[in-house]
């Protein structure tokens, strides 16, 4: 099992609209795309986004980066506040995934793959990118292989 657990771009700051709905800024679409370069060859077999716009962006900018075909699957477990172990336990089927998310789902997620419950956070810059490896999903055992920002 292979994962990359990637942090939205940089969004609009916090203003009138709700946080779902908080775009990706220019410097946000740079740094998408600066992260997608690295998953250039990479096996990836699917892309998972949260709804929030922000993520949908990123997701999109790397699958058009990459030409990946299959479209993006949309779920509501990667939204920003959602626990790792509810994701976890959506990841048992799969085998080469990217995910697309935010903080602080994304630093407790990756604490939670390498070292289980009660770790803190990775810290993960915007548009940060993980690579997790493991033969099987076993909570705490993860590989980080590595951890870029861009």
């Amino acid at each position: 099992m292979k994962l990359w657990v990637l942090r939205h771009g940089e969004a609009e700051p916090y203003g009138s609209r709700p946080d779902s709905e908080r775009a990706l800024t220019a410097h946000g679409r740079e740094e998408a795309l600066r992260s997608a370069a690295e998953l250039i060859g990479q096996p990836i077999s699917a892309i998972y986004a949260s709804p929030y716009l922000r993520a949908q962006q990123t997701a999109q900018l790397v699958r058009e980066a990459l030409g990946f075909e299959p479209e993006i699957r949309t779920v509501e477990w990667l939204t920003p506040d959602n626990r790792p172990q509810a994701v976890a336990e959506q990841l048992v089927s799969v085998d080469y995934a990217l995910l697309v998310s935010h903080n602080p789902l994304v630093g407790n997620l990756l604490s939670y793959l390498q070292h289980g419950a009660g770790y803190p956070p990775e810290r993960v810059s915007t548009a940060g990118l993980a690579e997790l490896e493991s033969p099987e999903l076993l909570i705490g055992s993860m590989t980080l292989n590595s951890l870029r920002h861009p």
